[in-house]
C-alpha cells in the first residue's frame, strides 16, 4: 500500500475522499486536475469546503459577494479545508424578466446538482437579493450537507430632500404621488440617485431582509450576522469566522437537517412576525420544509405567529431601516425579546441553541426595536385567511395593511391580466369608489407564470386625486416585501388552477375578514355552477411549448405549498455514482 493509501485509512472518510483518495487511476485524474498550485497535502483529509457565490454585475445586490467570498476562503484556509469558490445561477429581482421567482427552483435545481456532483464535503451559501438564500437553502437541503448561510447585508440608508429614502418602499410610495400630482417627475427622478447609496440589498423589511432574519432563526448563520450592513467591516470578520465554522461542521458531521427542524420553522415565523417580514418568505419557508421533509403547511404561520408582537419600526410597517436596526441591537436584541415564544429545543450552526444565542442581548435604541410592552403592533403575525375564494388559503399582512380595512365588505372590479390592469387602471370612467375590491388575475405560479410581484397593484389615479391611498385589493400573485397596503394575495388555488378567482365577475360583493380570518365571494353556488372563466383571462394563461418555462408550468405546485416543482419535493441526498475513466 502507498504512503497515500496508508494516510488514507488512518483518518475519517470525507465525501470528497470518493474523488481524491487512493492510488488508482481515477483518483490521480482528479488531483492533478486540481493540484494548479495547491500543495499536495489538499487531498489528504482537509474538508473540501464550496463557496457557493452568487455574486453577479447583474444582480447589483449581490456584486459585492466576490470580496465575501474572499473573507471565507481566509477562514476555510486558517480551519484547515480548502476553500473552493463556486459561481452558481444569481436571480437580480429587479432585472430578471418575466419574473425572478419564475427561476427560483431552476437556481435551486441547478446549484443542488453541482453541489452533489462535485467533491465537496461543506458549504458556505452567499446570498442576498430576495431569491437567492431561498434557492441556495433549498439546494443545500436537498442534498444535506454542512452548510452556513451568509447573507450579504443591506444597502446603507439613503435620503432625499432630508429625510430618510427606504428602497422599494418609496418608490411605490412616490411613484403614486406622481400619479396623484402631488410629486413632479423631475423630483421623482432625482431622487433615483439617493435611494442606493451603497452596496447591498434593499435596506427596508423586504425580501432580502426578511430572509436573512429567517435564516438566522432557522439557525443557519452565525448568530448576529443577518442584517450587518454591506459596507459593514463586520461582515467580512464574519464571513472570516463562517469560513472556520463550516470546517467544523464537516468535522463533526452537522448537516442541515441536523440543524433545521420543525422546531426551527416555528422560530421562523416568530421572528418573522416580530420584525414585521416579508409575506414572500411564506412561500419560501413552505418550499424549504418540503425538500427537507418536514410536515409544515399554512396553518402553522397562524398558529406560530399568534399573539407575536410587532417590535421593529422599519418600513414598509413603520418608519426606521436596515442600518439603523443593526445599530439598535440587531435582530438578536429582537428575539431577546420575544425569547418565550421562540422553542427552546432548536440549535443553531454553532451548537449553542437559538434561545441560547440570543440571551442578554440588549436593545440600544427603543424607538426602532420596541419594547414587548409598548410594540407597534399587538399580534403581527401574517394571516392566513380562508373561503370560497381561497379554499387552500390566501395571506395578508395586517401589519402592512390599513386598520380599516382588515375587516370590509365590497364590490368587486376584476382585471384579466397585468396588461388588462395597466391599460384601465387610470381610466376616468373606471367604475371605481374607496370601497371596491380591485382583483387581480391570472398571475399565480402557473398561470403567468411564475407569480409576479403584482399584488399590490396601484390604486386607480381617480381615487389617488380624491386622496384615496390605500384600498383592498385582492390577486393570485405576490408582492414585493417592500411593498405595503391591505393586499389579499398567494390566492389559492389560482385562477390558471380552477380556483373561484376567474369566476369573479364586477360588481360581485366581495367579504374580507381578517380577524376571522375569512375571504369569501358573496355568489350562490347554483350562480357559479354557471359561470365559466372568460377567455380574455384564460387566453392570457402561460402556455410555453419548450424550455424551463414548460416544465415549471407543467410541475409547478400551488403558493400554498410553496411553489415548488412537485418532483423536486423531498431530498436526494449527497451520493453519486463513482464514474469510471
Amino acid at each position: 500500500m502507498s504512503a497515500q493509501g496508508k494516510d488514507d485509512a488512518q483518518r475519517p472518510r470525507l465525501r470528497s475522499d470518493e474523488w481524491y483518495a487512493g492510488d488508482d487511476r481515477n483518483a490521480y485524474l482528479h488531483r492533478a486536475w486540481m493540484r494548479r498550485g495547491v500543495p499536495a497535502d489538499a487531498f489528504e483529509g482537509r474538508p473540501q469546503i464550496a463557496i457557493a457565490n452568487t455574486a453577479s454585475d447583474l444582480t447589483p445586490c449581490n456584486a459585492h459577494l466576490n470580496e465575501v467570498s474572499q473573507a471565507v476562503q481566509r477562514g476555510v484556509y486558517e480551519a484547515g479545508g480548502i476553500p473552493l469558490d463556486l459561481p452558481v445561477v444569481s436571480l437580480g429581482e429587479t432585472l430578471v424578466r418575466p419574473t425572478a421567482m419564475l427561476w427560483r427552483n431552476m437556481a435551486a435545481m441547478a446549484m443542488e446538482e453541482m453541489f452533489r456532483a462535485n467533491p465537496i464535503d461543506g458549504l458556505v451559501l452567499l446570498g442576498g437579493c430576495d431569491k437567492t438564500i431561498p434557492a441556495l437553502l433549498m439546494a443545500a437541503a436537498s442534498v444535506d450537507l454542512p452548510a452556513v448561510v451568509i447573507s450579504g447585508g443591506p444597502m446603507l440608508n439613503g435620503s432625499f430632500r432630508g429625510q430618510a429614502l427606504g428602497c422599494g418602499t418609496d418608490v411605490w410610495r412616490l411613484g403614486e404621488e406622481v400619479r396623484a400630482g402631488t410629486l413632479t417627475a423631475e423630483l421623482f427622478a432625482r431622487s433615483e440617485s439617493s435611494m442606493i447609496r451603497s452596496r447591498g440589498h434593499c435596506n427596508t423589511m423586504g425580501t432580502a431582509s426578511s430572509m436573512s432574519v429567517v435564516a438566522e432563526a432557522l439557525g443557519m448563520t452565525l448568530p448576529g450576522m443577518a442584517g450587518t450592513p454591506a459596507p459593514d467591516s463586520r461582515l467580512l470578520e464574519g464571513s472570516h469566522a463562517a469560513g472556520r465554522l463550516a470546517v467544523d461542521l464537516v468535522r463533526s458531521g452537522t448537516t442541515i437537517s441536523k440543524v433545521i427542524t420543525r422546531e426551527s420553522f416555528h422560530n421562523a415565523i416568530v421572528a418573522l412576525a416580530a420584525v414585521g417580514g416579508s409575506t414572500n418568505a411564506v412561500v419560501h419557508l413552505l418550499a424549504l420544509a418540503g425538500r427537507l421533509g418536514i410536515d409544515l403547511d399554512l396553518a402553522d404561520f397562524d398558529r406560530s405567529g399568534a399573539g407575536v408582537p410587532l417590535l421593529v419600526n422599519l418600513q414598509p410597517a413603520g418608519a426606521y431601516l436596515m442600518e439603523d436596526l443593526y445599530r439598535a441591537g440587531g435582530v438578536l436584541a429582537v428575539l431577546e425579546q420575544v425569547v418565550d415564544l421562540l422553542d427552546p429545543s432548536a440549535v443553531t450552526v454553532t451548537g449553542q441553541t437559538l434561545v441560547e444565542a440570543v440571551a442578554g442581548h440588549p436593545v440600544w435604541d427603543p424607538e426602532v426595536i420596541r419594547p414587548r410592552t409598548t410594540p407597534l403592533q399587538a399580534d403581527a403575525s401574517i394571516a392566513v385567511l380562508r373561503g370560497n375564494l381561497a379554499p387552500d388559503g390566501a395571506i395578508v399582512k395586517p401589519a402592512a395593511a390599513s386598520a380599516s380595512l382588515l375587516v370590509h365588505r365590497g364590490p368587486a372590479l376584476v382585471f384579466d391580466s397585468v396588461e388588462d390592469l395597466k391599460a384601465r387602471i387610470d381610466d376616468p370612467d373606471l367604475p371605481v369608489t374607496p370601497d371596491t375590491v380591485l382583483v387581480l388575475r391570472g398571475c399565480g405560479p402557473r398561470g403567468y407564470p411564475g407569480m409576479p410581484e403584482v399584488a399590490n397593484l396601484p390604486l386607480p389615479k381617480k381615487m389617488l386625486q380624491q386622496g384615496v391611498r390605500d384600498m383592498v385589493r385582492i390577486c393570485d400573485g405576490r408582492m414585493s416585501g417592500t411593498a405595503y397596503g391591505t393586499v389579499v394575495l398567494h390566492v389559492a388555488p389560482e385562477a390558471a388552477a380552477g380556483g373561484l378567482l376567474g369566476l369573479v365577475r364586477d360588481g360581485d360583493t366581495i367579504v374580507l375578514d381578517v380577524p376571522r380570518r375569512v375571504l369569501q365571494l358573496e355568489v350562490p353556488d347554483e350562480e357559479l355552477a354557471l359561470r365559466t372563466p372568460p377567455a380574455t383571462l384564460t387566453d392570457g394563461f402561460a402556455a410555453p411549448r419548450r424550455g424551463w418555462e414548460r416544465l415549471y408550468v407543467d410541475h409547478v405546485q400551488q403558493a400554498s405549498t410553496g411553489a415548488d416543482l412537485d418532483f423536486l419535493v423531498g431530498g436526494s441526498g449527497s451520493d453519486v455514482a463513482r464514474e469510471s475513466h
